[in-house]
């Protein structure tokens, strides 16, 4: 299928007419492995000139990195093309922070048309990967709906000051699996991040984190849905896009 998109502004450095958005404030020292594209771009661009987008190579390395963690499989829509520029206050202002609460997240999400549902399943993606301490230190020493002797483990590798870089998983059952323990993390009040509990904090998407955490299937079907709804999103009308020979730059 092809699917016109404008995506991969992530993966280009700053130049001298724009700041780019490797260093807003959610993705500096968070998105990673620029390099693993870097060298999937120059092995497609040897077999293939000019006709992957740097887009594209995203949403299936996306793809094909949670299956290998055991999450599930989906057929990835083709035929994205690059943005030719990016922009580090539009990342800093469209991206949600750890701090967020629920409704911030559901308006953040809802302005790119992706529906509570999505938004929920989207960040069951947070059953990988971790976080900095200083991120998530207010949580686990100031507030309450935390389960206690999981705010004791994170404590100890996040002192109350200093170890600002200090990581911990986000999952603390299967940190490098993707499965549904995500949900039932929050569900016991193991959610890291104050954004990440807030999704089951007496709210409007407990019942549907609830339902996640019992059915592992669920949760999968729902994900690929969002993660299909969120990769066909359309660029502005008059978008200057190109496919890019290196992800880094503009041609």
């Amino acid at each position: 299928m092809y699917r016109q998109g404008c995506d991969g502004s992530i993966l280009l450095d700053d130049t001298s007419t724009f700041i780019g958005e490797k260093n807003a404030g959610p993705n500096a020292n968070s998105a990673r492995g620029f390099e693993v594209i870097d060298a999937i771009k120059t092995q497609v661009e040897a077999a293939c000139r000019a006709t992957v987008s740097c887009a594209d190579i995203l949403a299936l390395a996306a793809r094909d990195g949670v299956n290998l963690l055991g999450g599930p499989n989906w057929s990835v829509p083709l035929g994205r093309k690059d943005s030719r520029t990016a922009s580090q206050s539009a990342a800093s202002a469209n991206l949600p922070g750890p701090d967020s609460s629920l409704a911030t997240l559901i308006t953040m999400f809802g302005n790119k048309n992706l529906s509570p549902r999505d938004m929920t399943a989207l960040s069951g993606a947070h059953t990988i990967g971790r976080s900095q301490c200083q991120f998530f230190r207010n949580r686990i020493y100031n507030e309450t709906n935390i389960n206690a002797s999981f705010a004791t483990l994170r404590q100890g590798t996040c002192p109350r000051s200093g170890g600002n870089t200090n990581l911990a998983p986000f999952d603390v059952q299967t940190a490098d699996g993707f499965d549904n323990a995500y949900y039932q993390n929050l569900v016991g009040q193991r959610g890291l991040l104050h954004s990440d509990q807030e999704l089951f904090n007496g709210g409007s998407q407990n019942a549907l984190v609830q339902q996640y955490s019992n059915s592992p299937s669920q949760f999968s079907a729902d994900f690929v849905t969002a993660m299909l709804k969120m990769g066909g999103l359309l660029p502005s009308s008059g978008t200057q896009t190109e496919v890019r020979l290196n992800c880094r730059r503009p041609n």
